[in-house]
């Protein structure tokens, strides 16, 4: 996870993530945004759900998936202030927003689906 660096949530630890560019699929944004804000590598394993936020600081799309790790140590970069792995405990008790929660609870139903894998970005 990360601890934002920019609003909304700034200083909030969340699930990393950022903004479409323009051409890129939302497979391949996910993976771009989790190696610029952690330098990890992962695997997209399957779509956890599809959330929005809407509120004074304006209105979020968050598409959030499932990724297995593949390679790399959390370091901060592009827009975090941290980055480490959470056990899944740690996580729940970490996140604040309860929609952040939600998609960690939904993950674990994505990864017990019979013949879950990895899905080419």
């Amino acid at each position: 996870m990360i601890r934002r660096g920019k609003p909304p949530f700034k200083g909030q630890w969340s699930i990393p993530g950022g903004t479409l560019e323009f051409g890129e699929t939302l497979h391949a944004a996910a993976l771009r945004e989790l190696k610029e804000e952690t330098s990890v590598e992962a695997e997209i394993m399957g779509l956890i759900d599809v959330f929005e936020s809407v509120g004074p600081s304006g209105h979020y799309v968050m598409i959030d998936y499932v990724a297995r790790w593949r390679g790399g140590e959390p370091i901060a970069g592009d827009d975090a202030l941290d980055a480490r792995f959470f056990t899944f405990d740690e996580a729940v008790k970490a996140l604040q927003w309860d929609t952040a929660r939600l998609a960690l609870d939904r993950s674990l139903e994505v990864l017990a689906r019979p013949n879950s894998a990895a899905i080419k970005a």
